[in-house]
């Protein structure tokens, strides 16, 4: 049975890499969706020129860039079977999304994320913030959901009427894990998946600066503690 998939890409100042990631999107993919998160650059021009549609939500926030796609797809009359994300700086193989609907497809998992081992990573494409704090939010949910899960990769898949079902919020840097905390709450079925990881092109809105990772680090353990506390 042939699955309809979308992918949302968050972008702000990815006038380099945003072409890039749009031609190595497999043509599985029925639409890719580009959401401009009020850049100073080409970036949206470039993205619409690749052929993708390109949304602009003027909030500045990663949260605010998914939601503003998902908030498109509503509208549409045909909704799609698989909601793909993928972050706008080529730090991802867009190539690899195959493995993460290929669970979805063929398995009836509900949401599969792409799992960035260090067997796969580049040297330096994770900062020590980074690998810390993914260290720590896992652990943590490990400790209070039993959790499998070992990273907080935004290349991620996921049943379109699922993620409906789990009602995101969060518009900053929160989102992964919101997402994550939710699939485990919900008791939806989930599997990782390793995946390579590259240097990004540019430079980083939230890992490349102090404040950007100490404010990550907030929101992720705001939901944690969120969760651990909700019955």
């Amino acid at each position: 049975m042939n699955k309809t998939i979308k992918v949302i890409i968050p972008a702000y100042n990815e006038e380099n890499a945003i072409v890039k990631i749009i031609q190595d999107i497999p043509s599985i993919v029925d639409e890719i969706i580009v959401v401009d998160n009020n850049s100073s650059d080409q970036t949206a021009k470039n993205a619409r020129e690749a052929g993708a549609k390109v949304l602009t939500e003027l909030k500045r926030g990663y949260g605010y860039a998914c939601l503003k796609g998902m908030d498109y797809i509503k509208t549409l009359s045909e909704k799609p079977d698989i909601i793909v994300f993928l972050d706008g700086d080529y730090s991802d193989y867009p190539e690899e999304l195959l493995k993460l609907v290929g669970p979805i497809i063929k398995n009836n998992i509900d949401f599969v994320v792409g799992s960035r081992v260090s067997k796969l990573r580049e040297d330096g494409a994770m900062t020590i913030p980074q690998i810390f704090g993914n260290w720590l939010a896992t652990s943590l949910m490990s400790l209070f959901f039993n959790s499998k899960f070992k990273d907080l990769g935004p290349f991620r898949a996921i049943k379109y009427h699922k993620l409906l079902a789990l009602q995101m919020e969060d518009k900053t840097y929160g989102w992964t894990v919101e997402m994550q905390l939710k699939v485990l709450k919900n008791n939806y079925s989930y599997l990782e998946i390793p995946v390579k990881y590259r240097n990004r092109i540019g430079v980083s809105k939230v890992s490349g600066t102090m404040k950007g990772a100490i404010f990550a680090g907030i929101k992720i353990l705001h939901w944690i503690v969120k969760y651990s506390f909700k019955k």
